[in-house]
């Protein structure tokens, strides 16, 4: 081990490399506080033949290797856990090409989400992933976890943003796949692989993403609901009135609101409180409203401080204390019916739960959370919301990915077939078990 460990310094030079616990330790313990790792060593290697060289050692060797972007993921993909070598994507930054006629940019894993949105802005075009850990999350990280955040309605998840894969193999290839064809229809489309894998199949060392003409007119509004029911309906409307052309639709409980309202500065947008609301932004769309109360954004200020009402949520309920937390998705139509039967189911195991569910509903998405006294029924309350889950036909991980906090429930909802593919390519592509071991299968 300290030979594998000595070579790895080396091929990454003395600015690639750390021993130092002072600078390792935030690397090891995720966003939640769930999960506190341990590592052997960080390698932090800064092009692409630096990575290649890196996983070439560690499959030489044998040694265990856990791939991180910006450590924002929520189920412990990104934590090593048995003093694997940590491999941090943060020294691969560069953008290293936008084309603005061609519709697409060229960024590398460890290029943070924001910086991409920013220079797609720069040149007057857009790059839709959007989620609230932007300003840290990244690229490679992204793409990895498959990513969804609050525009998949219009533009899809992250893998939908993807032309093309630059990818290190466990045994050192680079796979380059870093396309910017729209059209390749030229056997399997093998960058799908790595999207969505976790780092447990290879290495993500850049991309080529689609931009795409930024809107001319958007409008942004906050509207009142009765309930869940309400909120579908309004959602078919108001599809209906932009030609499918809506990119958010965010539901969000009274609950949440009030507690945005108690841990920032925010100020109530309405008078008077509702059980629910949604937050929604696509092409104007006001006519569509009719009498409807609602709030629409009329500068980009208070388009911000709608938005802060939702991307404050998750960190509002962590301030609130212990919360059980389910990543969750199910037919849209079926989203009222879920929310109802889950709840009380919920609320019979601990009757002292208190619901905070919110999400993307136009794509089906719901968070659905809750704030408890303590988390000791955790795996008895995730059996019953996933257990229903699957009844409605969804699935217990809508955009979080598997990581070590779901991966035995992965094996109780795929199928038979479904996981022997899935440990087939596991087998093929990293037949020593060093990427990520012990993550998503």
């Amino acid at each position: 081990m300290s030979d594998a460990l000595s070579r790895l310094k080396q091929a990454v030079g003395p600015k690639g490399f750390s021993e130092d616990p002072r600078y390792i330790a935030p690397l090891l313990e995720e966003w939640r506080g769930t999960y506190h790792g341990r590592a052997s060593l960080l390698v932090m290697p800064a092009t692409t033949a630096e990575v290649s060289r890196v996983l070439a050692i560690c499959n030489e060797t044998g040694t265990a290797v856990v791939p991180q972007g910006g450590n924002t993921g929520l189920v412990g993909g990104q934590i090593p856990f048995d003093g694997e070598v940590l491999l941090s994507t943060q020294r691969l930054n560069r953008i290293r090409a936008l084309d603005k006629d061609g519709g697409h940019v060229v960024a590398e894993a460890g290029v943070v989400l924001h910086n991409v949105q920013s220079a797609a802005e720069e040149a007057g075009l857009l790059f839709p992933l959007s989620l609230a850990a932007e300003g840290s999350c990244t690229i490679g990280g992204n793409l990895s976890t498959n990513a969804g955040g609050v525009n998949v309605l219009r533009y899809g998840m992250a893998r939908d943003l993807v032309l093309g894969l630059e990818v290190v193999l466990a045994d050192g290839r680079v796979l380059d796949l870093l396309r910017t064809l729209r059209k390749d229809n030229t056997g399997y489309d093998l960058k799908q692989l790595f999207i969505g894998a976790e780092g447990t199949l290879g290495v993500i060392t850049a991309a080529a993403l689609k931009l795409y003409p930024r809107p001319r007119q958007t409008t942004t509004a906050l509207i009142p609901l009765a309930d869940p029911d309400a909120a579908i309906a309004l959602l078919a409307h108001l599809q209906t009135a932009t030609g499918g052309l809506l990119t958010a639709f965010e539901l969000i409980p009274r609950v949440g609101i009030d507690l945005v309202l108690k841990h920032t500065d925010s100020v109530d947008p309405l008078r008077a409180p509702a059980p629910w609301y949604a937050l929604v932004e696509g092409p104007p769309f006001e006519d569509a409203l009719g009498d409807a109360e609602a709030v629409i954004a009329q500068t980009q200020t208070q388009r911000a401080a709608l938005w802060h009402l939702r991307d404050s949520l998750s960190e509002e309920q962590k301030l609130e204390g212990p919360s059980l937390k389910h990543d969750v998705s199910v037919p849209i139509a079926a989203i009222p019916a879920f929310i109802a039967e889950a709840t009380a189911a919920v609320l019979a195991a601990v009757p002292q739960a208190r619901p905070v569910t919110f999400g993307h509903v136009g794509d089906g998405n719901l968070h659905f959370n809750f704030n408890v006294p303590d988390t000791s029924r955790r795996a008895d309350v995730a059996r019953i919301v996933h257990d229903t889950v699957y009844r409605f036909g969804g699935s217990m991980s809508a955009e979080h990915g598997i990581g070590v906090m779901k991966r035995e429930e992965l094996l109780r909802y795929k199928s038979a077939a479904e996981i022997e593919v899935m440990r087939t390519l596991k087998h093929a592509l990293d037949p020593k078990n060093i990427l990520n071991p012990g993550k998503v299968i």
